[in-house]
């Protein structure tokens, strides 16, 4: 049993890291999309409607899509006056509680209540409702459903390292290998 939810969470966790490496090449181009609007404001006096929207569009998909990876790598932010003084078996059972109690009914809520609105855009093929926006905000939109599997998921894998914590079946050495 102890191998299977190692596994589990090896999966997991693998899944994020991949996901959330790819997003940071969107972050790149994000900041060049930025640089662009800026050059064209300041140097041209124009603006793009195109380019504002792709900014949000792609830190949406940034945040959405690598919140699964910030929390693999604990960069989540976090109230931590008790969380450090505590020790291994301390902090797995705050995190374990946390992702039972609050990450996974967070997660699930915003889910289920997500998909229909997602579900909508997708079927009427939304767009931007401006002149030169973008025209397909469907595909933003999509990406909160996405970005909260890939939370949910990577909650249970921080709830099952939590679990083997606990059990004594894994070190945090281990966990960081």
């Amino acid at each position: 049993m102890v191998n299977l939810l190692k596994g589990i969470c090896g999966v997991i966790d693998r899944s994020n890291e991949v996901v959330g490496r790819g997003v940071s090449w969107i972050t790149l181009l994000l900041v060049a999309v930025v640089f662009v609007d800026v050059v064209m404001r300041y140097l041209f006096k124009t603006s793009f409607v195109f380019t504002q929207e792709l900014e949000w569009h792609l830190f949406a998909f940034i945040f959405l899509i690598g919140a699964g990876y910030t929390l693999l790598h604990d960069g989540h932010v976090r109230v931590d006056i008790i969380y450090q003084r505590l020790g291994v078996k301390g902090r797995a059972w705050i995190n374990l509680i946390g992702v039972i109690f609050f990450l996974i009914p967070g997660c699930y809520l915003v889910i289920s209540t997500s998909w229909k609105f997602v579900g909508n855009s997708f079927s009427m093929l939304e767009g931007s409702p401006d002149p030169g926006g973008i025209p397909y905000r469907f595909i933003v939109k999509g990406t909160m459903t996405v970005g909260y599997v890939l939370l949910l998921l990577q909650g249970i894998s921080m709830g099952m390292h939590a679990l083997l914590q606990i059990l004594g079946a894994e070190t945090v050495d281990e966990e960081n290998a």
